[in-house]
């Protein structure tokens, strides 16, 4: 009898393990769709980039918002991921700054869509705003120490400057098509390197 729950109890952790998945190739399209698209790209453009059906999204997420929100909290955590992973693969600490924050720029675009549909709930991007902080601060903290360590940049660096100075090149930049807010960041992040 132990071994029949044991196979159910394997299945249902194999489903769960399964529904999770879908669920990430899911958010990853719809990410993807919305830094190339913005918040507002049809529904059915995240579907054939996912792979599934309409019905598939509205069924995790009925409303826009509540897949902008998610897919919010994937790219947070997927930044959040990257960091020491990037500091583990990269040549060198600054190097891992900078695809970190290439990474950054494509979670702001998703971000700058989600205040506008999230206008009348303040309360609820006030919270994301705190869990985007507190997740993302200590990462960027991290990659600025470790390039601080290895001499490429001055250690007078604060993240939440950084990380708001970024945000700052890239509001508006996705209705300018003349204004690149990537080579701007490129360019502040080339400029944090030590000269001597």
């Amino acid at each position: 009898m132990g071994y029949s729950g044991d196979s159910a109890g394997r299945a249902a952790r194999s489903k769960r393990a399964d529904a999770r998945r879908n669920e990430e190739t899911l958010l990853d399209a719809a990410a993807a769709v919305f830094v190339a698209s913005g918040v507002e790209a049809p529904v059915r453009d995240i579907a054939a980039k996912a792979g599934v059906g309409m019905g598939t999204i509205y069924r995790h997420f009925p409303t826009r918002a509540d897949l902008i929100v998610a897919v919010y909290r994937h790219q947070v955590e997927a930044c959040a991921e990257a960091g020491p992973a990037l500091l583990a693969s990269s040549e060198t600490p600054h190097a891992a700054l900078a695809r970190w924050i290439d990474l950054f720029v494509d979670f702001l675009v998703t971000k700058h869509g989600l205040a506008a549909v999230l206008q009348s709930d303040n309360t609820g991007f006030e919270t994301l705003h705190s869990y985007f902080l507190d997740r993302l601060l200590p990462v960027c903290t991290q990659l600025l120490d470790a390039a601080a360590a290895a001499g490429e940049i001055g250690s007078d660096v604060e993240a939440y400057q950084l990380m708001r100075g970024v945000g700052n090149l890239c509001i508006g930049a996705e209705h300018d098509p003349r204004y690149d807010a990537r080579r701007l960041v490129g360019l502040l992040i080339a400029g944090l390197r030590r000269r001597d």
